[in-house]
């Protein structure tokens, strides 16, 4: 099928219904119409394992399935099995259900660096009341959040530091500070300059690859500065981290909603043997489901608790936080992670496409222009232009032939619901989306293959 040969029609139409009701025509940034080729957004009907249909009939291999979140997989037998148990048994109710007793006491044994954990629905609301959390804890006005990663809240204290920082007062964006990943002596620097200023620096423990939109916030890295293209942490770095936080006075946050589960059943601080102080997961822990949590140890989340005598902390209290189904899924999630080897599985599909993506664009004459990064179960593309610049241009360009070939591809991030039949057929997808690329970099002009607008950064200062 030729990109030409792509008609959405009644995608359209259901686009333009989205944007006259909802503001940027979809509720994630991410998710916008702006991220896709013009005319090639497709509104999605259902999906089922690793495809997806959209409601012009089209189907896709998914990859990065809603944001990360479904790594089993749409509609997993277990999963849903399990939300239908509790839905004939009431959703939510005035006191806490045994369904919260049961949830707690899974999460801690397969977080087992955590002492206490609280349940919530989105990942902003955990990472904000840990920042408050360690506010509190603390006395401190500052945060620390590392500059190299794109995304922790959407509340001010970290929106405000983006291109997208309308509405947030300056006051406020003032008291957020930056540190570079993989760079000790310039974290220290920072604390060292805002010495007892700083309650706590919050990172993702791995993921890094490339520098982030956010990255203007920092000075000029040190020569000593090496990220990790296969986005795992330089030895020793996150227990540098950890001893320069102790020493400093401050609370160590890991935003684990990514590597959670993807890295280890545990996270990443599983993997590494590294324990922050406080942690925060979602994403994968639900499958699609809302469920997000903190965990941390006990004297720091008791704060927010009834049985100390100190000032209360207003931790987390959400009328939804704890609705029985969503938790059915935390449970059954996990219980699928232990049983089935799902991280492992994660690592070898990502391993085969990895390899199958990269051979391709050898092949094609691009393999220094469509680049594979990251982790094997978290995969992301860089589609560089002529001067091996990251370009919106070419990425539109390889967008499209993904689309015409059935497949929808933010990024390369895998579910376990993928089988080998699924990464061939992307691979061949790939190689045909490559043949044109080469075409475009001969040209050294894209723009007769993308057929409208480029897609556009998620973060940016005018829509």
């Amino acid at each position: 099928m030729d990109a030409e040969e792509l008609h959405l029609p009644l995608s359209r139409t259901a686009n333009e219904r989205l944007h006259a009701m909802i503001p940027g025509g979809a509720h994630t940034y991410a998710k916008g119409d702006d991220q896709y080729p013009e005319n090639l957004a497709p509104v999605i009907s259902h999906g089922r394992g690793a495809h997806v249909w959209d409601i012009d009939g089209n189907r896709y291999l998914e990859y990065g399935s809603g944001l990360r979140s479904v790594s089993l997989g749409h509609a997993h037998p277990r999963v849903t099995e399990a939300v239908r148990r509790e839905l004939d048994r009431g959703s939510n109710f005035v006191r806490p259900s045994i369904v919260e007793v049961e949830a707690a006491e899974r999460f801690l044994a397969t977080v087992p660096t955590a002492e206490m954990v609280k349940f919530a629905k989105n990942g902003s609301d955990a990472t904000t009341a840990a920042v408050r959390l360690a506010r509190a804890a603390t006395g401190r006005p500052r945060v620390g959040i590392c500059a190299d990663h794109p995304f922790f809240s959407v509340d001010d204290w970290f929106i405000g530091t983006t291109p997208m920082s309308a509405g947030v007062p300056a006051a406020t964006t003032e008291l957020t500070v930056a540190f570079p990943y993989g760079d000790l002596a310039a974290t220290e620097e920072l604390l060292t300059r805002y010495q007892d200023e700083v309650a706590c620096l919050i990172l993702e423990p791995a993921t890094h690859t490339e520098p982030s939109p956010s990255s203007q916030l920092l000075p000029q890295p040190s020569a000593g500065r090496c990220p990790q293209s296969s986005g795992d942490p330089t030895p020793g770095y996150l227990a540098g981290l950890r001893e320069l936080a102790d020493r400093h006075g401050c609370v160590l946050i890991f935003d684990e909603m990514i590597t959670g589960f993807r890295w280890s059943e545990a996270g990443a601080q599983g993997l590494y043997g590294v324990v922050p102080d406080l942690s925060t997961f979602g994403k994968a822990l639900g499958n699609g489901f809302a469920v997000s949590a903190l965990a941390g140890r006990r004297d720091l989340m008791e704060r927010g608790g009834l049985r100390h005598s100190g000032e209360r902390v207003f931790l987390l209290s959400t009328t939804h936080g704890a609705e029985t189904h969503s938790l059915a899924a935390a449970m059954a999630v996990q219980t699928t992670y232990a049983e089935e080897a799902i991280t492992a599985q994660l690592h070898a599909l990502g391993e085969r496409l990895a390899a199958g993506v990269r051979e391709a664009a050898a092949a094609m004459g691009v393999g220094d222009h469509v680049v594979v990064r990251g982790r094997a179960s978290n995969l992301v593309f860089a589609t560089l232009d002529e001067n091996r610049q990251p370009s919106q241009q070419y990425r539109t360009l390889f967008l499209r032939r993904l689309l015409a070939g059935g497949v929808l591809a933010p990024s390369f991030v895998v579910s376990s619901a993928l089988g080998d039949a699924d990464i061939d057929h992307t691979v061949d997808v790939v190689a045909q989306a490559c043949a044109v690329y080469r075409k475009a970099l001969e040209a050294a002009d894209p723009t007769p293959w993308l057929a409208g607008r480029p897609v556009k950064p998620v973060f940016r200062r005018l829509a």
